[in-house]
């Protein structure tokens, strides 16, 4: 089976992986994920929001 392609909702373009870089309390840490060459808008998977934004948002919260 071969992998879909997901595209932006507002504009019907195809994603494209770019290195994005991710601000909360004062921190950044960057990823490679799907966003619209058109409109900027960035699909998170449920894997990253669930996992390593999960992490970063515990650590920086319980300091």
């Amino acid at each position: 089976m071969a992998d879909a392609t997901w595209k932006c909702g507002k504009c019907g373009v195809p994603l494209e992986v770019k290195k994005t870089v991710f601000s909360y309390l004062d921190r950044s840490f960057t990823h490679d994920v799907e966003v619209c060459p058109k409109c900027g808008a960035v699909r998170i998977p449920k894997e990253l929001a669930e996992g390593r934004m999960a992490e970063v948002e515990e650590q920086l919260e319980d300091k």
